[in-house]
């Protein structure tokens, strides 16, 4: 049984971003089913305002593309006026543009960029004022690929997350001082969109979630409440003396 104190977030003020499906989508919910205010970060209106109405009161859809020129402090501005603090800040958005080397272009190499490493580093950043006065935690969400190799055309996707997870260490000691945690969860094949959204065909989606799977120790995809779950937990104050950690929830892949 999950010893949990459902209070522990009350009051807390987060920030997820990519939250209008999967990974972002469950993280908002578990964050207000702990008591916690939330903003749900992401490009698409109509998503995020699927995500809150599930909600209620406790999340607020925030549409933002995090990788315009402006939006980190935007976002964090809209988030203090609305809240007047911030504790928890969840950096989910991500995106694979698969191409093997030899067929890179900047248009997949770019956005991936962008969303995946840039983003993050800016927010991060812009949030740092509002994480010190709150002794306030990171959240990183990586990829259990970027700790071995992935040659089918996905390396540029694990590089961006390979280097969120050094910084997520580099972070933790650097921020320590302000009373900020860093850390990161590193997902495995889970049950998302964000296949659909890389160019695959179906064909193409199916064989690679055959791969996954046959790869994966306990035989299946994970869930993303399952990722949820971590991320909020290590978020908790139960979680205090926590500090750069990459904890992968991905069926034994890493290890296998």
């Amino acid at each position: 049984m999950d010893s949990i104190d459902s209070t522990s977030l009350h009051g807390k003020v987060v920030v997820v971003t990519g939250a209008g499906t999967g990974i972002g989508r469950a993280t908002a919910h578990e964050f207000a089913a702990l008591g916690a205010q939330v903003v749900a970060v992401g490009r698409r209106p109509e998503p995020l305002a699927e995500t809150a109405a599930a909600g209620g009161s406790r999340i607020t859809p925030l549409p933002a593309d995090v990788t315009a020129p402006g939006a980190p402090d935007q976002v964090v501005d809209a988030v203090l006026a609305r809240h007047g603090r911030l504790d928890i800040l969840v950096n989910n958005a991500g995106i694979v543009r698969s191409a093997p080397l030899g067929a890179i272009s900047q248009a997949t190499l770019e956005p991936q960029l962008a969303t995946n490493l840039i983003a993050p580093i800016l927010l991060t950043q812009a949030a740092l004022p509002a994480l010190t006065t709150a002794r306030g935690v990171v959240v990183n969400i990586t990829t259990s690929v970027g700790q071995r190799a992935w040659p089918a055309g996905g390396a540029v996707y694990a590089a961006t997350k390979s280097a969120l997870e050094l910084l997520t260490r580099s972070w933790a000691v650097e921020l320590a001082p302000r009373g900020i945690r860093v850390v990161a969860v590193a997902p495995g094949a889970i049950e998302t969109p964000i296949g659909e959204h890389s160019g695959h065909t179906p064909e193409q989606s199916e064989r690679i979630r055959d791969w996954q799977i046959a790869h994966t120790p306990l035989g299946r995809l994970g869930r993303p409440e399952e990722v949820a779950w971590a991320i909020t937990r290590l978020a908790c104050p139960q979680s205090s003396f926590v500090t750069g950690v990459v904890f992968p929830v991905d069926g034994g892949a890493v290890v296998a």
